[in-house]
This record gives structure tokens, sequence and C-alpha cells, in this order.
């Protein structure tokens, strides 16, 4: 069974040929991310197939991620601690003329919204898509204001989904990690209301006044520090990667909620350290419910708010790797759709890169058929071990054909040469099906 089949193997669609188009869609798309779905389809028929299948209205988004949000219940149950990862992407389809779509940030470009939560172990490893929501803007009204659900509404809805999964999960302690915009004593109360079945590690926006008069940041850092810590800041934005070096301080505090309650938090500030000449210095303020009174339990909580970087490249992928802005359709539901099984596309995309850095010396065919690592073999002019080799052999192979040069000193390949390279090894795999086939013909 391939994976795709494996990923999707709780599928109900309702009709067996529609859970079936689904994995076959799903293995079509994950096998040339960034070709538009007529490209990545082998012929018409499938191309046809393929779009009376998003054109479905009786298929829903929801019911394609059903079994992927399976499958991630079963890859989170084994874990002690798993960080659930939120936040929001916009995807910007301006000039498409697609039905339903509502203005972004700028108020004259056309798109949506997706906000999904994203389930990784605390070693980084993607363990699948959690809940989602999508979503099209208002336009603002004639006093400014945008009609419909409060936007800020999904932070802590996310948070009941994922209070709710902790509940069906008695042996793993989740941990909800988001930034800056769910910064709110609402959240923090509704995590109270329902006794905090999760964990909550929220990065703070606003330096609060506290009951004593003083406010939040200058609290925190008049105390003693309790050490600092280093680590490599990938690059990004632009800038070079480059090593930080952070203080550290932490204190319980009591934060205002209403006239006469408090809620009680621990606030970590992490200050950079003679920062480069030119550079912002690093400097993080986060608010959680778990105690840390010890440098170790404080560099924990710093290493699973890094790991938030993860949602990132799950955005990155789905934008750059999957050219999901470059889909053209004509109605948002099936555009949704499309959103759907790309997601599972990142998610996939982003697994194999991580295990291959942290489970390298996994068998390939655990990963891989046959036909794809020989593949990977043959289009780098190497012939195939006659055993499956490891998972980090063919991905460093696959990573070359999109571009990674594997020198001594340029590490692990990243998402972007893997899904350029597995797009070479799937047009190889048709070619040595077909020879297969012909030769027994």
């Amino acid at each position: 069974m391939g994976w795709a089949a494996e990923e999707l193997k709780e599928v109900d669609l309702g009709d067996r040929r529609l859970n079936k188009r689904a994995i076959a869609l799903l293995d079509t798309l994950a096998a040339k991310p960034t070709m538009s779905i007529p490209s990545a389809c082998s012929g018409w028929s499938e191309t046809i197939a393929g779009y009376r299948f998003l054109a479905n209205d009786e298929v829903t988004w929801e019911g394609i991620l059903r079994p992927h949000w399976s499958c991630s219940r079963t890859r989170i149950a084994c874990h002690k601690v798993v960080l659930m990862l939120q936040d929001t992407t916009e995807l910007d389809f301006n000039g498409q003329s697609i039905n339903g779509l509502g203005p972004l940030s700028d108020e004259a470009q056309r798109g949506l919204y997706v906000h999904p939560t994203y389930a990784v172990s605390t070693d980084r490893e993607p363990l699948g898509v959690l809940d989602a929501w999508m979503w099209a803007r208002e336009p603002k009204d004639a006093n400014g204001q945008r009609p419909g659900i409060k936007e800020s509404t999904r932070w802590v809805e996310g948070y009941e989904r994922v209070a709710e999964l902790a509940a069906e999960l008695p042996d793993t302690r989740l941990v909800y990690v988001a930034d800056r915009e769910p910064d709110m004593i609402e959240l923090m109360a509704r995590a109270g209301d329902l006794d905090t079945p999760a964990d909550w590690l929220l990065r703070a926006q606003h330096d609060r006044a506290l009951p004593d008069g003083q406010t939040l940041w200058q609290t925190v850092t008049s105390g003693e520090e309790l050490g600092g810590i280093s680590f490599t800041l990938p690059a990004r934005h632009g800038q070079k990667a480059r090593v930080v070096r952070q203080q550290l301080w932490a204190r319980v505090v009591d934060l205002p909620h209403g006239k006469n309650t408090t809620i009680r938090a621990t606030c970590v500030i992490a200050k950079e350290l003679d920062p480069p000449a030119g550079s912002t210095p690093v400097e993080w303020r986060l608010l959680t419910n778990r105690r840390a009174e010890t440098l170790a339990e404080v560099v924990e909580l710093m290493d699973w708010y890094r790991a938030r970087w993860e949602i990132e490249i799950l955005f990155h992928i789905l934008k750059n790797g999957c050219r999901i802005e470059s889909l053209q359709w004509r109605t948002i539901d099936g555009l949704q759709r499309a959103i759907a099984l790309y997601l599972i596309v990142s998610w996939r995309i982003a697994f194999l890169m991580r295990f291959g850095r942290t489970c390298p010396d996994l068998p390939a065919d655990l990963f891989f058929d046959q036909d794809e690592w020989h593949a990977a073999y043959l289009l780098n002019k190497k012939k195939p071990p006659a055993d499956p080799p490891t998972l980090n052999q063919v991905l460093r192979l696959v990573a070359m054909l999109g571009g990674f040069l594997a020198r001594k000193g340029d590490g692990e390949p990243g998402v972007k040469t893997i899904w350029i390279g597995l797009q070479r090894v799937m047009d190889c795999v048709i070619g040595l099906q077909f020879i297969r086939e012909a030769d027994s013909g």
C-alpha cells in the first residue's frame, strides 16, 4: 500500500469511487507538487477526473482531511509531549475570478486565510495537520467595521479543539504554541475554565500593568537572571544564519482579568547579548501556564517556542512548493478542497525532510517504493544497491536532483530541493513502469 492510500485509508466521502479518486489525486499531486493539476495528471482523462472531484459539492474539505486527522492522532499518541502549533497564513489570489474570495491585509488584494493546527514532536518531527480554519473576510462596512464572526475567535476555538484532543489522549501532554496574536486574556481564561487539559505557550505582545503597579516586563527582568542559552538562528527574511546568545529570566506573575480576578502564569524573557552590528536583537517574551523554576525548564520552553518555526516551513511548502496561489478555480469551495489535499502534501514533504535528519538510518522502503528509490539512484548515475538503502541516503539523492550540492559542509537538504527532486524521481518512475509494461507485453 502506498503512502497516500495509507494516509487516507479511513476516507469516507459517501461513495467508493470518490474515496478512490481522493487517494489517487493525493498521490498525483504529491508526486509533482509544483506543477498545475493538468500537468501533474497523466493525460486528459485523469485531469478531468481530478477537476470533477474538486468540483463535487458532495465532497467537503473537512471530509478530505478527516482521515489524515485520524492518522495524525495515532502518531501523536506515540509521544509523551506534542507541540500543537497554530498560525494563520493568507493566500493571495488577486486577479483571479474566483467566487467567494475576500479582502486580505491589504484591502485591495483578494484571497482567503488558512489557520491550521500543526502537530510536531519536541524533536520537531511533523505529525500532521490537526483541525483547520479556512475563511474569506467580509469587506469593511461604511463605519470601517468588518461584519461576521470576530477573527480572534479562531485562537480560542483552536485551543478548545486541542483541549478536546487532549481528553482523548490522556498519556500525551499537548502544548498549544502560538506567536503574538493570541496573547489574549480570554484564551488563558478559557483554558482555566476547562481546567487546562492542554498547556499553552504564547509569545507575549502586551506589557500589562500588574496589580502591584509595576509592568510585566519590568517585574520579570528585575529579578535574578537564570542563565543563558545559545542557538543558531536559521537564515530567513534575507538575513544569514547566525549564532544567538540570550540571557534568560522567568517569574510567576498574576495577570489582571477583569476588576477583581487574576490569572496566574509564568513569564519568560530572553534578551540577546551582543547582537552583530546592524542586526535586530532577538528578544522573546513568553507566557505559559507551566511552571519553570530552573534553567533547564526555561530552556525547554524556549526550545518548544523555537519549534514554532515548523509551521512557517509548512506554509513555505504550501505556497512555494505546491504553488497553491497559482491554482485557478471558479469557486472558493473547490479551492478549499484543493488546499486540503495540498496541506497533506506539504506535511508529507516536511515529514520526509525532518525524518531524514532525525532518523537517517531507517530503511528507505518504509517511505519509498522500490521504483522510487531505484529512480533516485539511476538519475544520479548510480547503480541501485541490492538491498534497500537508508532513508537519508535516498533523500540526499532526491535532493541532489533538486539542486542540493551535498558538499561536506552543506549539512542536510531542505524542503525545496526535496520537492523539486521528487518531481524528477516520479517522472523517472513513470518511465520505468512503462518500460516494464512494454517488456511484459
